[in-house]
């Protein structure tokens, strides 16, 4: 298979937004995106695919993913919630990400010093723990996929071993998406919405 260090490599190395990419200053729609798309352009699969557009914010702001804006302008608090609905729109839907997202918006709302930066840092340290699990564990599982393929003794070994990398990359992702998702249904069961 190609050189899955390199696939490995580009998709874990500057997956978030940093706190320290985030300008002083609220910005406006146009500025958001465009901070999104510089930051996250590496990341799309496509290069006609856009990381962001105004409808995807203005249905975030509809559907009440994050607190209101004033102004017209977004702060760095909006920018850190959109960052994280980024994130979490990979593997969740809309729904829950809102879910999720209702008792971080109730606090910034309700309590003077709750302090989102802290938060997101705690945020982009478990993202980099799991970013280097991530490269070690698919380091384990090509070695058994390989010694699977050897097993299979198959004239496309490339092709067999693609495909057993797919279906074990998607199979754990399922994994971890239902385990999100359970969490999720108890956040909804403990708080009495649904």
């Amino acid at each position: 298979m190609k050189n899955m260090d390199e696939l490995m490599s580009n998709l874990v190395e500057q997956n978030n937004l940093e706190i320290e990419d985030i300008p002083d200053i609220d910005l406006y729609m146009d500025q958001v995106i465009q901070l999104f798309e510089n930051k996250f352009t590496h990341t799309k699969r496509h290069q006609d695919e856009k990381v962001l557009t105004k409808t995807m914010i203005n249905n975030y702001a509809k559907g009440k993913l994050f607190f209101p804006i004033k102004n017209k302008k977004y702060s760095k608090e909006h920018l850190l919630l959109i960052s994280l609905i980024y994130q979490l729109k990979g593997a969740l839907s809309i729904n829950d990400i809102k879910k999720v997202l209702d008792g971080v918006n109730d606090k910034i709302l309700e309590e003077e010093k709750f302090d989102l930066d802290k938060l997101y840092e705690s945020y982009l340290y478990l993202a980099e723990q799991n970013s280097n699990r991530f490269k070690k564990n698919v380091e384990i599982s090509s070695m058994e996929i390989r010694d699977q393929v050897k097993e299979l003794n198959d004239k496309d070994s490339d092709y067999i071993e693609t495909f057993l990398s797919i279906a074990s990359l998607v199979h754990i992702s399922n994994l971890y998406r239902k385990t999100a998702e359970k969490m999720i249904d108890e956040i909804t069961n403990d708080t009495g919405n649904e």
